[in-house]
């Protein structure tokens, strides 16, 4: 308890002293807050462990772990086919573009060469993949804002797309149609016809969200300014992506160290950035990139539709074994950069994989980024960093 002493003196009469008490209450007092692991404003079972100064945030700490599933244990038991479908898993958005970097990892570590269509077919469906992925945000970060109409305009233009992905795999999300060498099989008959119209559909109604979302004042008012991320932390923490991209560090693995038919496809792709760092950035930096994949996503129905006949995979031995030695990949995946480290015995199964996931590394920055924002902010902030949990604990 402190003290505080008040002296009064009038005309004739003794000065008179009143002490007052005062409670711990009127003291600056930390509370620490739990946003986790099961609550409504994250994408799963994170945890963000507050501490507040009244409605200021002033520490946060993400705990991760709680959905872990030891993957990369897992991998030093499967073959090269079976790790595929370990792999495709963990971020749950992005199947297709999973599988890729494996086998891009292994392909390179067998040194082999994949036939054309398959190179061709492969970028087109990392596309459309992506288009997938942005899509889901799109949707939902709108309805953690409030904003509920939004997120049934994604679903209906994800039916679109999940249809051709669906009649082409068998699978709705993990699509297991990548393997060492190529791809399962060729495209169905008339598929290329069906893919392009699906594609025209989603972006002739892609303006919906221009409409609904970064036209709204309201939206507008929650996101701009609010949870600025600067270069320099991006750069600090490996942040990548279109995190990144939305605060200037202009880097995309498809034009700065092309893979598959990206070398190619140079006029058409276009890497999306933005200066100001903040919420809004970051959502309209992820609805041009939807936009950009889909234009991808055309180009190669029309390279495909030019390239002859021809097998769209290598033929395997029964026991597929990688030559002794590591190699690193790393592709650009819809929520940022993925690496894969393989390093093999020359046995049938990884001796280490070891996976390097966009969304471990992008959420690490909120421990710089929310210190000195409100907790009213903090939902928005947390929305627009676009991660899945699975892609952060692996």
């Amino acid at each position: 308890m402190s003290q505080r002493t008040m002296t009064g003196s009038t005309a004739g009469t003794p000065g008179t002293q009143t002490t007052v008490g005062v409670g711990g209450a009127a003291e600056s007092t930390d509370m620490v807050l739990n946003i986790g692991p099961q609550h409504p404003s994250t994408h799963g079972v994170l945890r963000l462990r507050l501490v507040l100064d009244g409605e200021l945030i002033s520490a946060v700490e993400p705990v991760v772990g709680y959905m872990h599933r030891g993957a990369e244990k897992l991998f030093e038991a499967r073959d090269y086919r079976q790790i595929i479908v370990l792999a495709n898993r963990h971020d749950w958005l992005s199947a297709f573009s999973n599988e890729l970097g494996v086998v891009l990892a292994v392909e390179r570590m067998l040194g082999m060469e994949v036939p054309e269509r398959a190179v061709w077919t492969r970028t087109l469906l990392a596309e459309l993949n992506r288009v997938l992925n942005h899509l889901m945000f799109l949707g939902s970060y709108p309805l953690e804002l409030g904003g509920i109409t939004p997120v049934f305009h994604a679903f209906r233009e994800r039916e679109e797309l999940q249809h051709v992905m669906e009649e082409l795999s068998g699978g709705r999300m993990h699509y297991m149609f990548n393997r060492v060498g190529g791809l399962k099989e060729d495209l169905p008959a008339g598929w290329q016809g069906r893919a392009r119209h699906a594609v025209s559909a989603v972006r002739s109604r892609m303006d919906t969200f221009e409409r609904l979302v970064t036209g709204n004042e309201i939206f507008r008012g929650r996101t701009r300014g609010v949870g600025v991320l600067a270069p320099e932390t991006v750069q600090a923490y490996g942040v990548s992506g279109p995190i990144a991209r939305a605060s200037g560090v202009d880097f995309d693995l498809r034009r700065d160290e092309p893979y598959l038919a990206y070398g190619e496809l140079q006029d058409t792709l276009e890497v999306v950035t933005r200066s100001e760092g903040d919420c809004l950035a970051r959502f309209e930096v992820l609805l041009d990139q939807a936009y950009n994949a889909l234009d991808l996503a055309d180009a190669c129905l029309d390279r495909l539709g030019q390239l002859p006949p021809g097998p769209i995979n290598q033929r395997l031995p029964k026991v597929l074994k990688a030559p002794e030695g590591a190699t690193y990949a790393w592709t650009e995946n819809p929520l940022g950069l993925n690496g894969y480290y393989l390093v093999s015995k020359g046995e049938k199964t990884p001796y280490r994989l070891k996976l390097r996931s966009a969304s471990f590394n992008n959420i690490q920055a909120l421990t710089e980024l929310l210190p000195g924002t409100l907790v009213a902010d903090m939902v928005a902030i947390l929305g627009s960093f676009f991660f899945v949990v699975g892609d952060i604990d692996k």
